[in-house]
């Protein structure tokens, strides 16, 4: 068995579409609506479903404390690349790349979305 597939409330489809094709390898394979809901895949074939919050009860975007998404990276370069590209577009990040536990990486906000992107240290 395997996960199929995850959905996330955004408040700005369009604009997380571009974070997420930007940023970590996703195509966009569909919208519906007005930006309602679009439909990403990424080269590992995982799809990332974005949903306004619009349409949620209560337009709620908010996820509990300790909710988060993690990308696991091949290196720890590949790491460093990452939060350079990420600073470059303008995602503010408050802490450079660091030995987490068993892993090198760094966390930040989008949208209101945790993100930890990770290499797995030997």
């Amino acid at each position: 068995m395997t996960i199929n597939h995850l959905n996330l409330p955004v408040s700005d489809v369009a604009g997380a579409i571009t974070f997420f094709e930007s940023h970590f390898d996703f195509k966009c394979l569909e919208t519906k609506g007005d930006n309602m809901i679009a439909v990403l895949r990424n080269p590992a074939n995982f799809t990332l479903v974005l949903m306004s919050s619009k349409m949620n009860r209560n337009d709620n975007t908010a996820y509990p404390d300790a909710f988060h998404i993690g990308f696991i990276l091949e290196s720890i370069e590949k790491v460093n690349a990452t939060f350079s590209q990420l600073k470059a577009g303008g995602v503010q990040i408050e802490r450079e790349p660091q030995k987490i536990r068993d892993s090198f990486g760094f966390y930040f906000y989008f949208d209101e979305l945790f993100i930890e992107v990770a290499h797995y240290l030997d």
